[in-house]
């Protein structure tokens, strides 16, 4: 069980709103549930029609780190479950605890009580941290290892070694196919390692009775898989659950054709194969089905009838989510979120764009039976963690805001950089070898100025995902919706602007993922009617325009440049 501690909250002003809004006085109540699974912490919201909180709970998870082996992330999936019933059980208890509200189950909602204001969840999103992997027994309800999360290092030389055998070292053999670079983020690399370093799994594989109940998931599919299975196992997994994943998620793995929509068997074998010579079947990979259709529902006893029985309608991956909550639904629309990493994404409509500048052509979202849409994304590694590493690691501060704070207390970086390639570079470079590094220090330098130059290490590599999607797509970005825990961050936000030379645009609603992954679901159960309903509830908050003189923004960018290049070139 996690050690940390569930954080909940119910904001009746939200319900109450929603109760003098809802059309029909008779019936309670439509509210929406989203999952949304990260990589430091797990949430449970309900959103009402009108696309704000109700209510949320939300749990960090245990960062585990393996000492012997630099570069490794690992998740416990038993943990990750355990918080999200968890946040789920907790916002429930939350809202049945006030009198004036009462939660409604499916047969129950034309059960009225008099001053009560009744509430009903009408079907459940769930959105996930993309490529982190899962690898369980179907029977045993039990993983096989942690989950490998989407940042470990530890299939870099996987990547380099299939790029060898696939396309004579050429790292973007697969993208004619996937839409991706063989690199160590995506997971068949990760479904790769485990395959050859796990000995239960490589038996189980090995061994023609039990070949079939391996299984290889996202988050997005083992949660699907715990929350519509049953027969809890002793270590608090579920078995007989569905075995789906959406195809946002899927186009993550380096596995699934761009085209058919489908895993391709040939891919599956170059890239999972390795040393050990094993190609899993194709039974070890979930469905793959549309972000938005009832996957099913709800089967695990929750101890609240409110809960049970519940459509699971939405999936989608982070950032797709975030896009899908910016109501970014034509082409040319972008969003940046600014969490743990950076993630810049550009609708590009019903036609897969390829790139050649370091971008991944991925899939956006697929509504039913729509054709799918979908998207240009920059993926950068380290925004907020680089944050958190001045906290934790340097100590320097003792909370993201006060990065802001210190950052403010100088007029600018004084020609001091700071390239957080902790993990490498991610877009639009894929440089493994690179490392983090601080250039340009003298001894007039203090922590205010490591503190600006964090902060503008997020706008610096977001300009070069913006510039590459502008060279890519032949679409000049008229203004950028961005959304994560950095844009809380002001001076962040008013850098950015001047970087990329457009208007950055805060939402009213700033979480927009999981809004997102509810917005899917609801769609699949007529909460909502259409996208143009939704892109109608999507209001501005704040805009940020460029103000800074040319000449001092191409100075900075320059300067830039050349601290990249120190970067590079530190792992052999």
């Amino acid at each position: 069980m996690s050690k940390f501690e569930c954080k909940t909250e119910v904001l009746k002003a939200v319900i109450d709103e929603a109760s003098k809004a809802n059309k029909d006085a008779s019936t309670p109540v439509p509210l929406v549930g989203s999952i949304d699974q990260g990589t430091s912490s797990t949430r449970f919201l309900l959103f009402t029609a009108q696309g704000r909180i109700a209510a949320s709970a939300q749990m960090e998870h245990t960062q585990i780190f393996p000492p012997e082996h630099v570069g490794r992330h690992e998740h416990d999936p038993i943990e990750i479950w355990q918080n999200t019933l968890t946040c789920m059980k907790n916002v429930i208890h939350a809202i049945q605890s006030d009198a004036s509200y009462k939660l409604l189950s499916a047969s129950e909602e034309s059960n009225r009580i008099e001053g009560v204001i009744g509430l009903s969840i009408k079907a459940i999103g769930i959105t996930n941290q993309r490529e982190t992997t899962v690898a369980w027994n179907e029977v045993t309800g039990k993983p096989y290892y942690n989950a490998v999360v989407w940042d470990d290092l530890r299939t870099t030389e996987i990547a380099v070694d299939i790029a060898k055998a696939a396309g004579d070292g050429d790292k973007d053999c697969l993208r004619a196919k996937t839409g991706l670079p063989l690199a160590s983020y995506f997971a068949g690399t990760k479904v790769n390692w485990l395959i050859n370093n796990v000995a239960e799994l490589q038996e189980d594989l090995k061994n023609p009775d039990k070949c079939s109940q391996v299984r290889f998931g996202t988050i997005d599919c083992w949660l699907v898989h715990q929350l519509t299975g049953s027969s809890s196992t002793a270590d608090g997994a579920n078995v007989g659950g569905l075995f789906v994943t959406d195809v946002t998620n899927a186009s993550r793995w380096l596995l699934m054709d761009l085209e058919t929509m489908q895993w391709d068997e040939s891919l599956i074998k170059t890239v999972c194969s390795g040393s050990s010579n094993i190609t899993p079947p194709l039974s070890s990979f979930p469905t793959i089905m549309s972000s938005s259709e009832v996957y099913g529902e709800c089967a695990v006893d929750f101890g609240e009838p409110a809960l049970e029985g519940i459509p699971i309608s939405g999936i989608l991956g982070d950032q797709q989510a975030a896009l899908f909550g910016q109501g970014a639904f034509q082409a040319g629309e972008a969003k940046n979120t600014y969490g743990t990493g950076l993630f810049l994404m550009m609708n590009t409509g019903t036609t897969a764009t390829p790139s050649t500048h370091g971008l991944l052509t991925t899939v956006g979202y697929r509504l039913g039976n729509d054709d799918p849409v979908y998207a240009l994304e920059g993926s950068v590694s380290h925004s907020g963690s680089t944050i958190q590493w001045l906290r934790d690691q340097l100590q320097i501060i003792d909370s993201a805001p006060e990065s802001e704070t210190f950052a403010r207390k100088v007029a600018s970086n004084d020609g001091l950089y700071f390239v957080p390639a902790f993990a490498g570079l991610f877009a639009p470079y894929w440089r493994s070898d690179a490392r983090a590094c601080i250039v340009g220090m003298t001894a007039s330098h203090n922590k205010n100025h490591i503190c600006r130059a964090a902060l503008e290490s997020a706008a610096y590599q977001t300009k070069d995902v913006f510039d590459a999607i502008d060279k890519d797509s032949n679409v000049a970005l008229k203004e950028l919706r961005v959304d994560g825990g950095g844009t809380a961050n002001s001076l962040l936000m008013q850098f950015q602007a001047d970087m990329i030379s457009v208007p950055v645009v805060k939402p009213v609603i700033k979480e927009t993922t999981a809004l997102g992954a509810a917005f899917a679901a609801g769609l699949a159960t007529s909460v909502w009617s259409s996208k143009d309903e939704i892109k109608a509830l999507w209001a501005e908050e704040e805009r940020f325009m460029p103000t800074m003189d040319n000449a001092v923004k191409e100075k900075n960018l320059k300067g830039w440049k050349k601290a990249i290049q120190k970067s590079i070139g530190w792992e052999e």
